[in-house]
């Protein structure tokens, strides 16, 4: 994996970086099939149906139609596998897919790594993205949701 450090920083403004991913079904999601259509909240997560990332997923779908009402796609990505990203959207009703990066490469391009006792990691990041492609929010953690629907609002 190329050095995450390497990777040039990205803030609120910037053009999001392209992607295609499969999710739990295997079928391939592309950002760019959102462009000029939707916007895009991506919220890269470590681990499937660890204590922090369930209580952020399920914050956001416990508040899911207000995004569907701002035309928002939401996706959580990590580098689980399908199967364990199904039992985590069958244990939870997630309403939204989960998106597979195997070797981080999305999550680097994001700056959603870090290193944990010297092993890469995802780090908690939840990125939305207009439908012109640029980065409208970016904050590290666990946002509260009514920010980033602010962010909606505000764009």
């Amino acid at each position: 994996m190329k050095d995450y450090k390497d990777i040039a920083p990205i803030k609120v403004g910037d053009k999001a970086p392209l992607f295609t991913l499969k999710n739990q079904r295997g079928e391939k999601i592309s950002l760019k099939n959102f462009l000029g259509k939707q916007n895009v909240l991506l919220i890269f997560y470590p681990g499937d149906n660890t204590p922090g990332c369930t209580k952020q997923l399920c914050a956001i779908r416990d508040d899911f139609s207000q995004f569907q009402s701002k035309d928002t796609v939401v996706f959580g990505i990590n580098q689980a596998d399908p199967d364990s990203h199904q039992k985590f959207i069958d244990n939870y009703q997630f309403p939204f897919d989960l998106l597979i990066d195997t070797d981080r490469q999305i999550s680097a391009k994001y700056k959603a790594m870090k290193f944990m006792f010297g092993h890469p990691s995802i780090l908690r990041s939840v990125v939305l993205i207009n439908p012109e492609g640029k980065i409208i929010f970016l904050k590290r953690g666990l946002p509260e949701n009514k920010e980033i629907l602010a962010a909606l609002n505000n764009h």
